[in-house]
């Protein structure tokens, strides 16, 4: 087994802790491994976990001995076809997530610069429209699971319209979105899906151009492929949808349960801001990443690192770094030096971040205005997470509010 993670101790990157408590799990790794910890994946397959606040900044910011070109993995001639996390971690993929050097730099240009060109009135436009449309559904019921009827549509609705889509697709890309993302047994048929979408999508903006995502990128002098563009929309869908519905629920559920933002639900705005500081870092929804490969040996946080081997992003662990949060205090201020959008070239693009917090923010505002007294239904206690060790979100928030007509807006 040349090349892999010391078996020894190696822990399974799977099971409940990952949803009862994932922060105790990771000190207890912490205290038994240090800093970079050998793990295990799904089928045994072997990587390290990268939880140090430091050693986190130096891989991604190390793109020549810490590369995305998965080719380096030297366990591939291990991997099944059929391995479940190929979605998640995948082999010459013509995505940005794979590409590497001047190539990269290009690519992620023609993304940003297509995000950018999204007029930011029009966006919160969007995202106020469909929030108000998903909230008519049920708004006068007086109880609702705030996640499956609210935060898991809205992201990819906002993101679809964006993209060029017409607006019935958007919740078509829902299940897609979320069987590939938790890696289980319907991932690939997930990507499958995802991958025709966007494939009919550019063939449409050929014939029809558009002021959209998918038209400029498709416009854009770089050159590209519509196989290299197709994938790359579906990375930022699957991207800034999931992480974003987990970011409105996790900010809701944060709101609706701790009491120093009780008295925001009335409409105190600077407290949702707050709550949403606070989730990216205590319970950022991307818990951990894949992934980089050591482009040759080396040493990391004491272990020695064969060129190959795989290492996965703990941003999670590496957020509640006691080396760097030393008093463990709760950071709910403007301090944004959390890492759960990445860091170096690879991170998630200022554009798409600013895109994220948009419809995040909106869509709890909207949320709040529309149902000013809304509260948990069920014990705090009762509230679970879904079995994924990659995205932390729950599977469901039930609320109860009192009954409000409907606005008779989009839907």
């Amino acid at each position: 087994m040349s090349g892999c993670p010391v078996p020894h101790g190696s822990v399974p990157l799977s099971g409940p802790r990952f949803q009862t408590d994932p922060v105790q799990l990771y000190r207890d790794m912490r205290r038994d491994h240090g800093a970079v910890a050998p793990v295990v994946l799904d089928g045994d397959v072997p990587a390290w976990l990268i939880l140090g606040y430091r050693e986190l900044h130096q891989v991604t910011g190390d793109p020549v001995l810490f590369s995305r070109d998965s080719d380096l993995w030297n366990r591939w001639d291990t991997i099944p076809d059929d391995w479940p996390l190929l979605p998640m971690i995948g082999r010459k993929q013509p995505s940005i997530l794979y590409t590497v050097g001047e190539r990269h730099t290009v690519r992620a240009a023609m993304i940003s610069n297509a995000l950018e060109a999204v007029d930011p009135f029009a966006l919160k436009r969007y995202a106020e429209e469909f929030a108000d449309g998903l909230i008519d559904r049920f708004c006068s019921v007086g109880r609702t699971d705030i996640i499956a009827e609210y935060a898991m549509l809205l992201p990819a609705l906002v993101l679809a319209k964006l993209y060029g889509f017409g607006n019935e697709v958007g919740a078509a890309l829902v299940g897609a979105l979320n069987d590939m993302i938790d890696g289980r047994e319907r991932a690939l048929a997930g990507q499958q899906y995802l991958g025709s979408a966007m494939a009919q999508l550019l063939l449409d903006k050929h014939a029809e151009p558009g002021d959209d995502v998918a038209t400029r990128m498709l416009e854009d002098p770089g050159g590209f492929s519509d196989e290299e563009i197709a994938q790359d929309l579906m990375v930022m869908m699957a991207a800034g949808h999931q992480p974003t519905a987990d970011w409105i629920g996790n900010s809701l559920r944060l709101m609706l349960t701790d009491d120093r933002f009780a008295a925001s639900l009335s409409g105190g705005r600077h407290s949702v801001a707050e709550a949403m500081n606070e989730v990216l870092w205590e319970d950022t929804p991307s818990q951990n990443v894949a992934g980089r490969w050591a482009s040759r040996d080396t040493h990391l946080g004491g272990r020695h690192i064969h060129a190959g081997d795989l290492l996965l992003l703990g941003i999670a662990a590496a957020n509640g770094d006691p080396q760097v949060r030393t008093d463990g205090s709760t950071l709910t201020g403007g301090n944004n030096a959390f890492l759960s959008f990445g860091h170096g070239e690879h991170r998630c693009p200022f554009p798409a971040q600013e895109t994220a917090e948009v419809v995040a923010r909106t869509g709890i505002e909207v949320l709040l205005d529309r149902l000013p007294d809304v509260d948990l239904a069920v014990p705090e206690e009762q509230l679970t997470r879904r079995p994924s060790p990659w995205l932390r979100g729950l599977t469901d928030l039930p609320v109860q509010f009192t009954p409000t007509p409907a606005l008779g807006g989009q839907s």
